[in-house]
């Protein structure tokens, strides 16, 4: 065992975050923690690195454990590059390594003290055998795509969450505690962290809203819900089925509970002859039963997420004809053209930095292509939540973000109360006058939906809207986009959200390429799949094309050799075959292509998918054939 929490409690006023918590874990667990936003998840971690002080409760770690922690919140820093950060995680060793990396910058080889410097710190460095170290530092570094000798100051938020990140994993501790480590990761760097963290020798605990990392990294889940933490061994599928269950064997004990409670409060209240005959042990068990229904703290209510639609738009959206667009000499889009209708449900997936934002901006008319047309319908009314959140003051209250100056705010036609509307994204009356910036990113979030969903909208624009939204809301979030009746573009590394949202998918591939795929991450992935084990046959096909133009010998004694009774009848088949195989390709590549065929149940689609891609392999294959006896006839 690695380390134990023994009846931590701990609380914030009146709210009550821990609430003795036990909890252990073992050398190689992968343990998700999950909860709502609030509920205290970040002030385990900060308990369990020693940065806050438990109530109540004793911890217990095994000697000289070292830990590693991720906070989700990553601070500034004017001064450190990039390298300087993430070396740090080293300790002593970090410092030799930066003292290094920054004397090769500037070396000076004619500089006899630079000389005696530089020889000084590789002893030292091979004495404690760092230089195995300075590789993982480079290779993290490449990994995560993080320009080494770049200012920690002159970054994104982005950026300086993933060097965070970065310094966190490459000392390689016992106990690796990650919080949100996905946030602003593209989805190549998010496998590569999954990849990593599975081969990873040390325990792990995290905190994140991505259900995909959660299936893939977890070996036990535990929950932190209203203080109380519960754990379910398995996987993520597993603590699904028994949270239900755990809810509805607590909704019916606590209606029994109130039942009884009713009742004696209604013996209470009976005349006075009745209370001469009283029970005084009946009565004090009354007060128990009053004092735990005043002290049960009662499942917090989901946000109630509501779209404000506008008239219904013409049914072109937007036509894309050969756009261009560079910034100087990197391309960032090259020849792309796509129609967009109305009701259409469009992924955008690429690496950071590949021009996803940048083409969203180009349809939305905020940038204009290098060459190239891009022709937009009628009617449309545009919402766009912005994943830099730019639309928020944050130096304003909740409040006057929403509604300046005013207690009231226009939705759907009716007028609402500022604070009402926002107790409905889960903001308590005491949050309401509270500055944005000291708001968590969640809700940050909650706050930019709540004032884009005020705004009419038949064509709705998402830059990243998962970020530090928990799984609750994002799921929430995903029944409203899916009862949403206008056109949605998307931009999202939540591979769930992405597979349970949209119907096509834009991808950002090699040299400024976009790729157009139906269906989500999961279907894109598949049509990947088939399309290089084509492109592979279409090579082997072409190599041996071209070994066949050489060898004339070889052609000359093929051709002599004769088809067997069994390939002449297959040969003579096989058109037909073909035929029937590129019939139902079509049949079902249209079914699919139709926006109804995503509101099937998901089992349907899947089948379909699973078929088409069946179909794709043996055409294929037949093709092979086909070429292969052609050559005997």
């Amino acid at each position: 065992m690695l380390l134990s929490l023994n009846k931590i409690s701990l609380a914030y006023g009146h709210l009550p975050l821990l609430k003795d918590v036990d909890f252990q874990i073992e050398k190689g667990e992968r343990v998700c923690l999950v909860g709502r936003n609030g509920t205290g998840k970040s002030t385990m971690f900060k308990v369990i690195s020693g940065m806050a002080e438990p109530d109540e409760g004793e911890i217990w770690m095994q000697p000289n454990l070292r830990i590693s922690y991720l906070e989700q919140e990553v601070p500034d820093d004017e001064q450190s590059s990039i390298y300087d950060i993430v070396a740090s995680g080293l300790g002593d060793l970090g410092q030799l390594l930066t003292d290094y990396h920054h004397i090769l910058l500037d070396f000076d080889d004619q500089n006899a003290e630079s000389m005696r410097r530089l020889s000084d710190l590789q002893h030292k460095i091979e004495l404690q055998d760092g230089w195995n170290s300075d590789q993982k530092i480079e290779m993290v570094l490449s990994k995560l795509s993080l320009p080494t000798d770049k200012l920690l100051k002159d970054c994104s938020g982005g950026i300086r969450r993933r060097v965070m990140l970065a310094r966190a994993l490459v000392s390689e501790p016992e106990l690796l505690l990650l919080d949100e480590p996905t946030n602003h990761m593209d989805i190549a760097a998010i496998k590569w962290l999954e990849e990593f963290l599975i081969n990873y020798h040390g325990a792990l605990i995290f905190i994140t809203h991505d259900r995909t990392f959660v299936r893939n990294l977890a070996t036990r889940i535990i929950e932190l819900d209203r203080g109380t933490l519960s754990t379910f061994p398995g996987n993520y599928e597993t603590y699904l089925q028994k949270k239900e269950e755990m809810l509805a064997i607590e909704e019916r004990a606590a209606a029994k509970f109130d039942k009884k409670l009713a009742q004696e409060e209604a013996w209470i209240r009976q005349g006075v002859k009745a209370r001469r005959t009283r029970n005084q042990g009946r009565v004090r068990a009354l007060q128990e039963l009053r004092e735990k229904h005043s002290q049960r703290i009662k499942l917090q209510g989901k946000a109630d997420l509501q779209l404000n639609r506008a008239d219904i738009a013409g049914k072109l959206v937007a036509d894309i004809y050969h756009v261009n667009f560079s910034y100087g000499d990197h391309v960032i889009i090259k020849d792309f053209s796509t129609r967009i209708l109305r009701g259409d449900r469009v992924g955008i997936i690429g690496p950071n930095g590949s021009g996803k934002s940048t083409l969203l901006k180009i349809i939305l008319g905020e940038l204009k292509p290098d060459s190239g047309k891009i022709v937009t319908g009628t009617k449309l009314d545009k919402a766009y939540f912005d994943q830099h959140r730019s639309i928020l003051d944050t130096e304003k209250s909740v409040r006057d973000n929403l509604s300046e100056n005013s207690d009231y705010i226009d939705v759907k036609g009716r007028s609402r109360h500022v604070i009402g509307y926002l107790r409905s994204f889960l903001f308590p009356p005491e949050r309401v006058d509270s500055p944005v910036k000291a708001l968590s990113g969640g809700e940050r979030n909650r706050l930019l939906l709540a004032k884009l969903f005020t705004k009419p909208c038949n064509l709705m624009i998402l830059d990243e809207p998962t970020n530090d939204l928990d799984v609750d809301t994002l799921e929430l979030l995903e029944d409203l986009l899916n009862d949403f009746d206008g056109t949605l573009l998307l931009v999202s590394h939540d591979r769930t959200f992405l597979d349970n949202i949209v119907t096509s998918t834009l991808v950002f591939e090699d040299d400024g390429t976009v790729g157009e795929y139906v269906g989500g991450y999961e279907d894109w992935l598949r049509q990947r799949k088939v399309v290089e084990s084509s492109a592979k046959a279409n090579s082997k096909t072409a190599a041996k094309s071209a070994e066949d133009e050489v060898d004339v010998s070889s052609i000359k004694a093929a051709k002599s050799r004769k088809l067997s009774y069994k390939e002449t009848r297959e040969l003579a088949a096989l058109p037909e075959t073909i035929e029937e195989l590129e019939e139902e390709k079509g049949i079902l590549e249209s079914k699919v292509s139709d926006s109804a065929f995503y509101q099937q149940d998901k089992e349907a689609i899947s089948e379909s998918l699973q078929r088409l891609e069946y179909l794709n392999l043996e055409l294929e294959q037949a093709y092979e054939r086909w070429e292969e006896l052609a050559q005997y006839e």
